[in-house]
């Protein structure tokens, strides 16, 4: 009897340990490929797919700059995305409650954010202008204080940037769920002006010519922004996407992605300058 339960106890902790080895297999974190290169999982990427031509939805696809260019620093690093739809305010949400791995959609790295989430090097160089229809006596962003209604998308840097000129409350101010609906306001005629990040209204104004609406800018009022790839704050993919970024802009990956978008030659040495 004794070397009966001796063997049953051999028998029943090997049972288990092949048990546990075969609910390891199926983690989703990573895994181990037949040549014993480890796998990495697939990252969960929101978006708000509203913001041509950085991320747009075409035939039901997700499409834009911003996508292509996750694409390439994902394989680079070695990893599988999902890019998702949320909209702008549920990207904050995920990543906060840590339910998404990155967030990617224009987003402008700042103080603020910062303290809430970790960024990226960056990977973009904007900045904020104004949309006005071509008649406009708005000539700068000192123009705007001239009881002018201004159309932004809420909690961006357009707004804040509106709020420094008008102030936090103004009444002036329309914010809107997306810069679709703030330039659909001034179309409509119920504001005077849209501000939001440059690439947005510059290919809105060439795409759409008969609205007949022109870009002014103002540097001295806006200050050059850098996009980042947001991630919840302690992410451990971090530092992976951080080599990838500029992996890619230093071997062309990146001027081809935004040549495609954009026809025109990205600076890449002042990202680079930012990366330091």
């Amino acid at each position: 009897m004794k070397k009966f339960k001796l063997v049953s106890t051999f028998f029943m902790v090997a049972l288990l340990l092949v048990l546990s080895a075969c609910g390891t297999s199926k983690s989703t974190s990573t895994g181990t490929k037949a040549g014993g290169d480890t796998e990495k999982k697939t990252l969960r990427v929101v978006t708000d797919a509203a913001y041509a031509p950085f991320e747009y939805q075409d035939k039901g696809e997700v499409v834009g700059f911003d996508i292509d260019f996750i694409n390439a620093v994902a394989k680079e690093a070695g990893y599988k995305v999902k890019v998702e739809h949320v909209g702008w305010d549920p990207i904050f949400v995920e990543l906060d409650k840590k339910i998404a791995d990155i967030g990617i959609s224009a987003i402008t790295i700042n103080d603020e954010r910062k303290q809430s989430y970790d960024f990226s090097v960056p990977y973009f160089l904007s900045t904020n202008k104004i949309l006005v229809p071509k008649d406009s006596d708005i000539k700068s962003a000192a123009d705007l204080k001239n009881n002018k209604t201004i159309a932004v998308q809420n909690a961006t840097t357009g707004q804040e940037a509106v709020e420094g000129l008008l102030g936090k409350n103004s009444d002036k101010i329309k914010k809107f769920e997306n810069n679709n609906l703030a330039i659909l306001e001034l179309k409509s005629g119920g504001a005077d002006a849209v501000v939001a990040d440059n690439t947005v209204i510059e290919e809105y104004a060439k795409n759409n010519p008969k609205d007949n609406f022109v870009v002014i800018e103002d540097s001295a009022a806006f200050a050059k922004e850098f996009y980042g790839l947001m991630f919840p704050k302690g992410s451990k993919i971090k530092a992976d996407f951080d080599k990838a970024v500029k992996a890619v802009i230093d071997n062309g990956t990146y001027t081809e992605v935004y040549k495609k978008w954009f026809k025109v030659e990205p600076d890449t040495q002042i990202l680079k300058d930012q990366q330091q």
